[in-house]
């Protein structure tokens, strides 16, 4: 639900604010909050904290609440100095993002927008930290909701803004315009609601917050763990900063594209990846800590595979028709019709670097199993240094029209170069991989998905469409005509080529078809 009601969010956003210069505002502006959102989340809450907060339970007579009450008063402070402090550096945050040449406009827009979001660095630091006793006492439900109703309040807000007389205005940019509060405001409640929401959670488990000031050994011992995260994250942060201050330099709608672009990507990996992750990660752990480095190598092998069988077949898909999705998507406003077509086509040249994503992603969480922090990090530093000479080569190379493109391809270059690495560093650690075995599998799967969307990219082609629909209708008409002939002709191409991994689905398939058919001597 989190991930429909954030892309059905993204949909809205682009619905209302189209792909120009308010949205790439928007969006640079939105970067360091979702920051330090991916730095807490992604890294320091299942690494450090609910790992910290669980050793205090264990250990502490009083079941880890003082730890517990110490740890909130410390953290909370330094986030409440930190977004006070990002605040001040507003300027030159944003001149870090916003080129020169970009518009005249763009600078003191998004500055404008950056005063009214980047509050949200407090909130999202409040909430992970009581997501973080929640999971640590053994409930996950109101943290894992907690994003769907921060969705649901920005949704509600840009139908607001939507309703709303008159546009932003860009020339000049006025903080005090209705507007361009109600949007800003309006995306920082959210995640106000968002952190809210579970103060009633932590009150039904029993626990109550009073300020507990003083320094606890553990919180020295694990901060070489905590850094070595915090560096990988502000590391992806550089890239991330010379890509969107090279899109804004070539175009207005440069940011907001390649930003929804990789979003879009994503998606398949937000549902199938990340889910994969989630039912391995405890595993390998545990192995790990068991000292069984074999289940280890078993899991990764296992968990590389499938994220072939999954993405693979899906990045086929986006590469030949990630045009039809962008249109399918965004252009229901005949204006965002050429926008949409530049997106599709950043969605198709960047499809291919799915896979490496989830593999690097997949190799990151081995590595926290291993309780080593250090090496994604340096792992880290060598994808961004890849990238960024691949990053300005296509700022200088290319048309201004075709930047986003050649950024969305470097980013994606950089993860293959990344899962390299990663694989050879794992070798290191735990010894001879089946990579052979599975590059072969990879393989296989390769194969069957291009055969599959070739069938049904020459499907599309002969496929009868009127020539008076609109953009969105034709582009839906073959999205779903190319999922329904690309789905079976993948499988079926799959299963000649005996990848192993869809064996358990079509035994599952014979069996159900089994039960449907009446034996000899029965009456249907």
């Amino acid at each position: 639900m989190s991930r429909v009601t954030g892309f059905l969010r993204q949909i809205v956003l682009i619905g209302v604010l189209g792909l120009g210069l308010v949205n790439s505002s928007y969006t640079v502006a939105n970067t360091l909050p979702n920051i330090v959102y991916e730095l807490l989340i992604g890294g320091v809450l299942s690494s450090v904290l609910v790992p910290l907060l669980v050793r205090a339970q264990t250990e502490d007579a009083d079941g880890g609440e003082t730890y517990t009450r110490r740890l909130l008063t410390l953290a909370g402070s330094a986030l409440l100095l930190g977004t006070l402090v990002a605040m001040a550096a507003a300027p030159l945050i944003i001149r870090a993002y916003v080129s020169p040449s970009s518009d005249a406009a763009a600078s003191p827009l998004t500055m404008a927008f950056a005063y009214l979001l980047l509050p949200q660095i407090f909130f999202y630091g409040l909430g992970a930290l009581l997501g973080a006793i929640l999971n640590s006492r053994g409930v996950f439900g109101p943290f894992a909701w907690a994003p769907v109703l921060n969705n649901v309040v920005v949704l509600v807000v840009l139908g607001v803004f939507a309703l709303m007389p008159g546009e932003i205005s860009v020339d000049p940019v006025r903080m005090g315009e209705p507007k361009l509060l109600v949007l800003g405001i309006g995306t920082t409640l959210g995640i106000v609601v968002q952190a809210a929401v579970l103060i009633p959670a932590i009150s039904r488990i029993g626990f109550r917050y009073r300020p507990i000031w003083g320094w606890d050994r553990r919180l020295t011992e694990t901060g070489g763990l905590a850094l070595w995260v915090v560096g990988y994250v502000l590391i992806g942060q550089i890239g991330l900063a010379i890509t969107i201050r090279i899109a804004f330099g070539a175009s207005a709608s440069g940011p907001a594209t390649y930003t929804y672009a990789w979003l879009l990507l994503q998606v398949p990996y937000g549902i199938l990846g990340v889910s994969l992750l989630t039912a391995l990660m405890p595993r390998m752990s545990r192995a790990a800590a068991e000292g069984r480095t074999a289940d280890v190598v078993s899991d990764l092998a296992l968990g590389s595979r499938l994220s072939a069988v999954f993405l693979l077949p899906i990045s086929a898909l986006i590469t030949v028709f990630g045009t039809s999705i962008a249109l399918a998507l965004f252009a229901w406003d005949p204006d965002n019709v050429p926008g949409a077509q530049v997106l599709g086509g950043a969605l198709a040249v960047s499809a291919f670097g799915l896979l490496p994503y989830a593999i690097t992603m997949l190799q990151l969480r081995v590595f926290y199993a291993l309780a080593d922090s250090r090496t994604p990090t340096l792992v880290q530093v060598f994808t961004v240094g890849v990238k960024i000479p691949m990053l300005l080569l296509a700022g200088v190379a290319l048309p201004p029209e075709q930047v986003v493109l050649g950024l969305s391809a470097a980013n994606s270059a950089s993860f293959v170069f990344g899962a390299v690495l990663g694989q050879v560093l794992l070798r290191r650690r735990l010894g001879r991989l089946p990579t052979l075995e599975v590059l072969g599998s990879m393989a296989s799967v390769t194969v069957a998905s291009l055969l599959g969307t070739l069938v049904a990219f020459g499907v599309v082609t002969v496929l009868p469409l009127p020539a008076g629909w609109p953009a969105p209708a034709t582009a839906w008409t073959s999205l779903v005509v190319a999922l329904l002939v690309a789905a079976p002709a993948t499988l079926a191409a799959m299963r000649l080529l005996r990848v192993r991994e869809v064996d358990g689905l079509f035994t599952r398939m014979s069996r159900l078809a089994g039960r449907r058919i009446p034996r000899h001597g029965t009456r249907g």
